[in-house]
C-alpha cells in the first residue's frame, strides 16, 4: 500500500509482556471475568495476543485512512507508545515463563519440531522446526490472498495509485485497513513464537530492530516502498537472505560490532542494483 509499520518490535514487547502477565497472575480480573482455569489460560492468553495484535493493526489502518495521517508517523508514535506502555505495566522488569504451568502443549509451537520426535529412541532426522512450518503455512495463505484473489489485485492497485483505484470503484480505505489488520495479526502470531523462543520478555529490549529486519527483508525481496509491487516468494527469499547474511558474518569471523554495518551495506547494494535495473528497463 506504500505504507510502512515501524511499531512491530514494540508490539512484540507489549503483547509479550501482556501474555506472560496474564498467564502468571491467578487473580487477574480477566481470569475472573472469563471464568478461565489454569489449564486453558495459556491458550486463551495466546488467542488474546493475536486478537489484540489485529486490533492494533485496525487502529493504525483507521488513523491512516480516516484521519489521513502518514503511516510513518502513525507507526512511529505506536513504536514509542507501545514500548513505553510495556515498560510501565511490567515495571521495567523481565517477565518469564519459568513458573507458569500447563505449557507443555503450547511451548512446542515455538521450540518444537514437526513431526515430533518419538518419546523413546533417537530424534527424527526429517523433523523441521515448528516455526518454519508455521511460516510456510502463513506464506501459502498469503500467496493465495495476494496473487490469486480479487483482494490481492485490489491491494496492488491501491498501492500503485490509490486515487485511480478509487475512481475504478475499489473501496481503497477498506483495502488499506485490511492490510494493517493482517499485519497486526501476523505480529500477534510472531509475538507468541518469539516470546517462547526467548523464554522471557524484557520490555526495554524485546523485539528491538525487528521492524527494521522486516523492512530490510521486504526490500531485498523486491517490495517497493512506494507501493504496488512485491511478492510473497520474494519476501521469503529476502528474509532467508537476511538470516544467511547474519550467519555469514559470524562464520567469516567479522566482528559482531560490524553486524549492522555489513547488513546495511548489502541492503544498500541490493536496492541500488534494483534501481539501476529498473532505470535500464525504463520502469
Amino acid at each position: 500500500t506504500g505504507g510502512i509499520d515501524l511499531s512491530v518490535g514494540a508490539v512484540f514487547a507489549l503483547l509479550g509482556v501482556g501474555m506472560v502477565m496474564l498467564m502468571q497472575e491467578p487473580g487477574s480480573p480477566l481470569r475472573t471475568l472469563l471464568h478461565l482455569s489454569d489449564t486453558v489460560i495459556p491458550w486463551a492468553a495466546s488467542a488474546a495476543v493475536i486478537v489484540v495484535g489485529a486490533l492494533l493493526g485496525l487502529l493504525h489502518g483507521l488513523l491512516v485512512t480516516k484521519v489521513k495521517l502518514q503511516p510513518f508517523i502513525v507507526t512511529l508514535c505506536g513504536l514509542l507508545f507501545y514500548r513505553g506502555l510495556a515498560r510501565y505495566i511490567a515495571h521495567d522488569e523481565s517477565k518469564g515463563f519459568a513458573d507458569i504451568p500447563h505449557l507443555e502443549w503450547l511451548r512446542p509451537f515455538a521450540t518444537g519440531n514437526f513431526p515430533p520426535s518419538p518419546t523413546t529412541g533417537s530424534a527424527n532426522p526429517w523433523a523441521v522446526p515448528v516455526p518454519f512450518v508455521v511460516m510456510l503455512v502463513v506464506a501459502a495463505v498469503f500467496f493465495v490472498l495476494l496473487h490469486r484473489s480479487v483482494w490481492g489485485r485490489y491491494l496492488f492497485a491501491v498501492g500503485r495509485n490509490e486515487e485511480a483505484a478509487r475512481y475504478a470503484g475499489i473501496r481503497s480505505n477498506r483495502i488499506v485497513i485490511s492490510a494493517y489488520v493482517l499485519c497486526g495479526f501476523c505480529a500477534g502470531l510472531s509475538t507468541i513464537q518469539l516470546a517462547f523462543y526467548t523464554n522471557s520478555v524484557t520490555p526495554s529490549t524485546h523485539g528491538n530492530f525487528y521492524e527494521l529486519y522486516a523492512i530490510a527483508a521486504s526490500v531485498l525481496g523486491g517490495c517497493s516502498l512506494r507501493g504496488g509491487e512485491g511478492s510473497i516468494i520474494g519476501v521469503l527469499l529476502g528474509a532467508t537472505l537476511l538470516q544467511v547474511l547474519r550467519n555469514l558474518v559470524n562464520l567469516l569471523g567479522i566482528s559482531s560490532s560490524l553486524d549492522f554495518a555489513v547488513m546495511g551495506a548489502v541492503i544498500m547494494i541490493g536496492v541500488l542494483a534494483d534501481q539501476l535495473l529498473r532505470t535500464r528497463r525504463g520502469t
